[in-house]
């Protein structure tokens, strides 16, 4: 790995994951270039290419989805980049891919690609999400308390 060490990867991508669990906006950004790509794949609005269209998405990510936390599965390292297959944990708190959260548990399957400057920030983030198990979840009726 000629920018990074494996631990250095670790650290940078469990930070970024840390500040999305923790909703904090200013956290995410601060572990990205200016100049990003940002691509949740299936995003309505494509894919954000500067800070301010990522703020964006992740203020609408975070209405949505309040995030517990991120189990990594396991990741793949080259040169510049790493390969995280992991499992997402949190609650649907607004209304994640257009359907109604009603403040339920959610958890799926999500996959990061992330290319990564020398100096340890993510220039591209590449997001797949298991839209399945999402939708599944979420068009469950609601239980209503007796």
């Amino acid at each position: 790995m000629a920018g990074l060490t494996k631990s250095q990867f670790d650290s940078l991508i469990d930070r970024h994951f840390r500040y999305e669990a923790e909703d904090d906006v200013d956290g995410v950004l601060s572990t990205l270039v200016d100049d990003l790509t940002h691509d949740l794949v299936g995003w309505p609005d494509g894919a954000s290419r500067d800070k301010q269209t990522a703020r964006a998405f992740y203020e609408q990510m975070f209405a949505d989805l309040a995030g517990e936390k991120v189990t990594s599965v396991k990741r793949l390292y080259g040169d510049d980049f790493v390969v995280d297959e992991s499992i997402w944990q949190g609650k649907a708190v607004g209304n994640p891919m257009g359907l109604p959260g009603h403040g339920r548990p959610l958890s799926f399957r999500i996959l990061h690609i992330f290319e990564v400057t020398p100096e340890g920030r993510i220039k591209r983030e590449n997001v797949w999400l298991d839209h399945a198990a999402i939708v599944r979840q979420l068009s469950e009726p609601v239980a209503v308390p007796a």
